[in-house]
């Protein structure tokens, strides 16, 4: 199971960094072409979808690897006992936004199945909403992954230093 999770985690960083590198690629052809009076209709659709799709599957990678913000300064200053209760804590309140997010994602993506992009006849807005759901499916999973490591007894700063 480990390696199927670290598998996707791979699978996650690199479609964020090609999504992320295609849309400032796509928009700097663009505003080339915009410059020289050959403008592409369909580039700030197309791009809005690649960064849409990198900043979710790029927000899992932080989470896996504890790179979202936080006040480290806080839990440093308290016990290990009271450290991993906070972040057991922070953990379900995280889990309630991303279920929020995964229920209101899933029924946007149905309302707007009948809007398009201009720029690309046919090709629905919901590809572009459904990554709200898939983005936070995959933080979820993480986050009961790390709950999960948390309450199985391993250490907080270990497991905040991601050596676990």
């Amino acid at each position: 199971m480990q390696k199927l999770y670290d598998r996707l985690g791979s699978i996650e960083l690199f479609l964020s960094a090609v999504g992320l590198v295609a849309c400032c690629v796509l928009i700097f052809i663009a505003a080339l072409a915009r410059a020289v009076g050959k403008p592409f209709n369909w580039s700030q659709d197309l791009s809005l979808f690649l960064f849409a799709w990198s900043v979710f599957l790029s927000a899992d990678v932080a989470l896996r690897k504890d790179k979202l913000v936080r006040v480290e300064l806080l839990v440093d200053m308290c016990s290990i006992r009271l450290a991993k209760i906070l972040s057991i804590f922070c953990y379900g309140i995280i889990l309630c936004f991303l279920m929020a997010l995964m229920y209101y994602g899933v029924k946007l993506a149905f309302i707007s199945h009948k809007r398009v992009f201009q720029g690309i006849p046919g090709f629905s807005y919901s590809w572009v909403i459904v990554s709200i759901p898939i983005g936070s499916s995959l933080m979820a999973i993480t986050a009961i992954r790390k709950l999960w490591l948390l309450l199985s007894g391993s250490s907080i700063r270990t497991h905040q230093r991601g050596t676990t």
